[in-house]
């Protein structure tokens, strides 16, 4: 039953008991047979329009989060490499108040965010712009937590400030999810992607985000609404 459950222990619920996996098991379960499957297809609804309108700047000047992704050989990749070129390129128009990259060990000798780093400065980051590293975490949740850490220590007392989530297109949906969950309720999508390219690698993702954003948004709407404090834990 553990190996079965295990690749359910992600985000919210990395650390929740078997028992209340099952719990939220049985209530998507009954969502989905209720609907006839119609559930999952309104949150694929939901991926796919935020993949493909996502802007490619926000509206004014923000903080930025950049989400990192696992290294190649401690280099960021492809996915990752175009996530820092969007964060330079709004950097080099003027749009960005403060930069955070996002992102622990995910099996390198350096973290995400340093690695994120050293890409920036290596394409031009001016001098005068210091990104601040989030090297603590390894998922998209845990990102967001710390994030939100680093931001009320620079500004306490304060409320959020709005922040830009950037990141590639088919990562969207589940980082704005998971940021409003966590109080960030003025946060905007920037894609990385000049335009959302649906080829088979993307449409897997965009199908598997679906089922994943459906997953934890129906559990932790289920547990707010039972005052399950356990399992709501990792999103206050």
């Amino acid at each position: 039953m553990s190996s079965l459950l295990a690749p359910l222990r992600r985000g919210p619920w990395r650390h929740a008991r078997r028992r209340d996996l099952l719990h939220v098991a049985v209530v998507v379960g009954a969502a989905m047979a209720l609907s006839l499957g119609l559930v999952w297809l309104g949150y694929l609804l939901y991926v796919w329009r935020v993949a493909a309108r996502s802007p490619l700047a926000p509206p004014q000047r923000r903080d930025l989060l950049v989400f990192g992704r696992k290294l190649i050989g401690d280099r960021p990749e492809r996915d990752y490499q175009q996530r820092l070129a969007r964060a330079l390129a709004l950097v080099h128009e003027g749009r960005v108040e403060r930069m955070f990259l996002l992102g622990g060990c995910s099996g390198g000798r350096i973290s995400e965010a340093e690695a994120g780093l050293a890409w920036l400065r290596a394409h031009g980051l001016p001098d005068a712009v210091a990104p601040r590293l989030e090297q603590a975490s390894t998922d998209s949740l845990d990102n967001l937590r710390h994030a939100r850490s680093l931001l009320r220590h620079d500004d306490p007392g304060h409320a959020m400030p709005p922040v830009a989530l950037v990141t590639s297109r088919y990562h969207l949906p589940r980082c704005l999810l998971l940021a409003r969950w966590l109080g960030f309720t003025a946060s905007v999508p920037v894609a990385a992607e000049e335009r959302l390219r649906l080829d088979r690698r993307i449409a897997l993702r965009l199908l598997a985000e679906a089922a994943y954003v459906m997953w934890i948004d129906l559990g932790l709407r289920w547990a707010r609404r039972i005052g399950h404090a356990r399992l709501l834990m990792r999103v206050r």
